[in-house]
């Protein structure tokens, strides 16, 4: 019994944040239980003429937690993949980087997020990326498939994150790397906080 019901929480969780960040996708400009868009990246540390190069439709959107795509180490000409890509901001600065010799795959569960980065990408002129979904705790790829990825704040809000790191050990390279950026606690929250579903964001 207990075991059921943990799984029922767990679908009720993955449910809810993939209806909040489709929301993100579809109307950016409404307030959200959760910082989007420009603004929010420029404080994160995107500058703003990189931005001014990026398609809006990626940032419009945005909702990480950090620059993970710019403070990374990312060789020319590798393999990327970028799990949980969003609207494909950070997808789209490492095709950049990769270079036309390398090539990067986003990966997200959200539809509504994925037509944003296929947009995105298709207006960049960018042909080194391409995006799919998938979930974050069952990858389709082969071992050894990637020799980087990036992981821009998704391991607050799934409940199964050990799966999460095993997938990403699994599929990145002996020897490659793993960046990734997530919110911390400072300090405990309030009973009051832990029991409000719209605090999973805050």
């Amino acid at each position: 019994m207990i075991g059921g019901g943990s799984v029922i929480a767990e679908k009720s969780l993955r449910d809810a944040v993939r209806r909040a960040y489709s929301a993100a996708a579809e109307r950016p400009t409404v307030k959200h239980a959760f910082p989007v868009g420009r603004p929010f990246a420029e404080s994160l540390g995107y500058p703003a003429d990189l931005l001014d190069t990026i398609p809006p439709i990626a940032y419009e959107a945005f909702s990480g937690v950090s620059c993970v795509s710019l403070f990374s180490e990312i060789p020319f000409g590798s393999r990327l993949l970028d799990l949980g890509c969003g609207a494909g901001l950070d997808s789209i600065i490492a095709a950049k980087r990769v270079g036309p010799g390398g090539s990067v795959t986003g990966v997200d569960f959200s539809e509504e997020m994925l037509e944003r980065s296929q947009k995105a990408a298709g207006q960049s002129a960018i042909d080194n990326v391409h995006f799919q979904r998938a979930d974050a705790e069952s990858l389709p790829f082969d071992d050894a498939t990637f020799d980087v990825a990036l992981v821009n704040g998704i391991f607050n809000l799934n409940p199964k994150r050990e799966a999460i790191f095993r997938e990403l050990a699994r599929v990145v390279k002996p020897g490659g790397a793993v960046w990734a950026a997530e919110l911390i606690l400072s300090e405990p929250l309030s009973a009051e906080v832990l029991v409000d579903e719209t605090q999973w964001f805050a």
